[in-house]
């Protein structure tokens, strides 16, 4: 009988640490890490870190985030981080060197890019408003070429795109 417990005991310690061990491995998430990087003509280094979602037939605003009116987390999981290493201009506004949370809120015409001094959050779970130190409104193109997973590129003349499915949310810094 103890042999049996032992062993009862002993499979289920397994099982939990190698079920923690897979939930811990992040590039196993249905929507993995991703990284967009550049350094721009400046000097200032750009970091886009996010996590990747992908369609799966959903539409975007109806089936899936972002949703008009809704602060989104501009990715899955995490919030994603934008971070810069000098000071720089976001559609010619200042953002101090730093690291955010890089959140977007869509609208009818315009949408609002929002970098967040609170970096660290789950999502948009969190989010407040008076940790904002950037709001830059921007309005969204259509992608020629549609992507099933959110992405992020950055170009060494500072343009910054974000593209999922036909969305394309580009904004310049420099």
């Amino acid at each position: 009988m103890k042999r049996f417990f032992l062993l009862t005991s002993l499979s289920a310690l397994l099982f939990t640490a190698v079920t923690a061990s897979a939930q811990d491995d992040k590039a196993k998430r249905p929507s993995p890490p991703a990284k967009a990087t550049q350094t721009l003509a400046s000097g200032a280094l750009i970091t886009i870190d996010y996590s990747s979602p992908a369609l799966k037939g959903r539409t975007i605003g109806k089936d899936v985030e972002p949703k008009k009116g809704e602060v989104w987390r501009a990715g899955a999981n995490e919030a994603t981080v934008f971070a810069t290493s000098k000071n720089i201009t976001v559609e010619g506004k200042t953002l101090p060197a730093g690291k955010y949370g890089f959140y977007v809120l869509s609208g009818d015409k315009d949408w609002t890019l929002i970098f967040n001094k609170k970096s660290d959050l789950w999502g948009a779970d969190g989010y407040e408003q008076l940790n904002d130190a950037l709001r830059v409104n921007v309005t969204p193109g259509k992608s020629a070429t549609p992507q099933e997973r959110l992405t992020y590129t950055i170009s060494k003349a500072g343009k910054v795109s974000l593209v999922w499915g036909t969305l394309d949310l580009s904004f310049t810094v420099k």
